[in-house]
């Protein structure tokens, strides 16, 4: 019992460290995850799940792919599909087909697979997901449009593919049960319909019991999980793989039902959906043998080469044909297909039954299928970022900032942050200094950024980083806890304000929601706009070596005065808590600058302010001007 709780207890130490080495990399969380679990089974022998685990082992992963698959379904809102429907329709609906067609006579000639099994590797094969395509799509950055187009299909591919697969496994059981007195379209039928119905029932009454508020918010999660997991047994009960139909249909119709408390349970779902993800890919790429990855033999690249080159590009050009699509979208279309979990946990699965029935060559399944998903990670993650910068159908890299505020003290620093090239959009419901903001070029958004109207019209394309700079702090905090799913909480950033009794309550309240604070604990909003009321400053200069930035810090009157930082990248560095502020060679620095002209002692000395607001830094010292990158000077719509 120690030895189960000691693999276990590591198993999910290792998942949750993998993931964070593939996030710090930048890389699909699955690779390192198969890597790693490959490693721990075939190669060293430290770990072997049948032994471990038993007949648990197929329990635990069937449950595991129900509540997945659940996850994926509750994100299904077909509402936001607007602007993309008919591609994705067509690369579901005849990019599918294709695909598994192309993959089942691949392993049915290069293989020898029987056609009922080479039809199931067909169908599992083309099973992308969005637990591999979102983390690819963030670091290729293609275009809006095809990036909401692989998102989605990702996101329908894998319910719709699951279900495809179980129809096809039936079809084989049904093949192999002798004297069983049922057609094997009967047995198709029972599937789908009780999948359906019982999906249907179970997600109807769960959102009726949500939007009466019959469950305490407290229960929301576990209830959830709870009526997931029996919707799923009690539909195999009646019919033998027909939960995953249920699960799907469950999640789908919950995601549609209008005023249905869903966030917490997403969040609560995606965390739970993150934690099973890292145990299924360990597990799963632990029970391959080698001896099976040499069975396939050198066909097996073959095979691949018909995935990579005639699959997908084959479903890709069938779904375009009438659409205004360019060819270099669908070369990158046709370049953007991983295989993800529910192909691997699905090819386990059935591959187990298969392989106790009897079935030729069902143990190669879950290897071939391994194959497939590892060489498409690597591939596409390796390829598709300089494929689509080739093709000019990339969007900006992240840099740019989502500012919060116009007033006077955002838009110091905005100017200057817009004149090094940085991608900006100002948020603000003030009209005038929304006006003042547009006066100034920046790109903008008038209305509250947190509300329904910004969810859907804020474009964050090129925006990686959110600054609160609002006179409001309550307004700051908010816009810290909805972006922060966005941006992540490393680069969600509030400024301070002054505890006045007013906003004090406010302070304490936005401690657990709050950003990270911006510039020196003495540098609050007030101060900041009564030292730019009084004549002081916001200025930039350029850091040549040690000496200069001792002149900027005098100039800053210490370094408290010192703001942001941008390094020759374009990526923005505030000074804040908890980051180690290192500005090199070569940054530009944005301070505070408060010496005055006629070098009085006065805390903030006067100057003609009006002169300097209108002089540009460039006219002030033009050698300090930076040359802005081409992708800033454009605004997207």
């Amino acid at each position: 019992m120690e030895d189960i709780a000691l693999h276990i207890a590591l198993l999910v130490a290792a998942g949750i460290g993998a993931q964070w080495l593939a996030d710090r990399l930048r890389i699909a969380a699955i690779l390192p995850l198969l890597l790693l679990g490959f490693l721990a089974g075939p190669v060293f022998g430290w770990l072997d799940p049948d032994r471990l685990f038993g007949d648990l082992l197929f329990v635990g992963v069937s449950l595991g792919v129900a509540i997945i698959l659940f996850e994926g379904a509750l994100t299904l809102r077909f509402a936001d599909l607007a602007g993309t429907e008919r591609l994705v329709g067509r690369l579901i609906f005849f990019g599918f087909p294709i695909s598994a067609a192309v993959l089942a006579i691949s392993a049915h000639l290069l293989l020898g697979f029987p056609i009922a099994l080479a039809a199931l590797f067909g169908a599992i094969a083309s099973v992308s997901g969005p637990t591999v395509v979102v983390p690819l799509l963030r670091a290729v950055r293609p275009k809006d449009r095809l990036a909401r187009a692989l998102r989605w299909e990702g996101i329908l591919i894998d319910p719709i593919g699951a279900v495809a697969a179980v129809i096809l496994f039936e079809t084989l059981l049904a093949s192999l049960e002798a004297g069983s007195g049922s057609p094997w379209w009967w047995q198709l039928a029972r599937v789908v319909v009780i999948g359906t119905v019982a999906g249907g029932i179970a997600g109807w009454l769960l959102g009726h019991l949500l939007r009466r508020h019959l469950i305490p918010d407290y229960l929301h999660n576990v209830a959830t999980l709870a009526i997931v997991l029996l919707t799923f047994a009690l539909a195999n009960r009646f019919a033998h793989e027909s939960g995953l139909v249920a699960v799907t249909v469950m999640g789908i119709v919950l995601a549609n039902m209008r005023a249905v408390p869903r966030e917490g349970i997403l969040d609560f779902k995606e965390s739970l959906s993150l934690l099973l993800i890292s145990l299924l890919f360990i597990l799963l790429a632990a029970r391959v043998r080698i001896d099976d990855l040499i069975a396939l033999g050198p066909a097996v690249f073959a095979l691949l080469a018909a995935l990579f080159l005639l699959a997908r590009p084959l479903a890709v050009l069938a779904s375009t044909l009438g659409l205004d699509i360019g060819w270099r979208e669908r070369v990158v279309l046709a370049w953007i297909a991983p295989r993800g979990i529910v192909a691997a946990a699905i090819s386990a699965l059935f591959g187990l039954r298969l392989e106790v029935l009897g079935v030729p060559q069902a143990g190669l399944l879950a290897p071939l299928v391994f194959a497939v998903i590892v060489a498409s990670v690597v591939v596409y993650s390796l390829t598709s970022r300089p494929l689509a910068r080739i093709l000019g159908v990339v969007e900006p890299e992240d840099h740019g900032a989502l500012i919060v505020g116009a007033n006077p003290v955002a838009l110091a620093i905005a100017r200057h942050l817009h004149e090094l090239g940085v991608e900006l959009l100002i948020a603000d419901s003030n009209w005038n200094q929304i006006r003042a903001a547009r006066l100034m070029g920046l790109r903008t958004f008038f209305g509250n950024p947190v509300s329904e109207q910004a969810d859907r019209s804020i474009d964050l394309v090129g925006l990686g980083m959110l600054l609160a700079l609002s006179r409001q702090p309550s307004l700051n905090a908010l816009a810290c806890l909805r972006y922060r799913s966005e941006f992540g909480s490393r680069h969600v950033f509030m400024i301070r304000h002054e505890p006045d009794e007013e906003d004090r309550e406010a302070e304490l309240l936005a401690v657990d929601v709050r950003g990270r604070l911006l510039f020196d604990p003495a540098m609050t909003w007030e101060r900041l706009a009564d030292a730019l009321s009084h004549g002081a400053t916001i200025e930039r200069a350029r850091i040549e070596d040690e000496t200069t930035l001792d002149e900027i810090t005098r100039r800053a009157g210490g370094e408290a005065g010192l703001l942001i930082a941008v390094d020759p990248a374009g990526s923005i560095h505030p000074r804040a808590e908890g980051s180690s502020w290192r500005p090199a060679r070569g940054w530009w620095l944005i301070y505070l600058e408060r010496a005055a002209a006629d070098e009085r002692q006065d805390a903030y000395p006067g100057r003609d302010s009006s002169r300097r607001a209108s002089a540009s830094p460039s006219s002030r010292n033009s050698s300090a001007s930076p040359r802005r990158r081409a992708s800033s000077s454009t605004s997207r719509q």
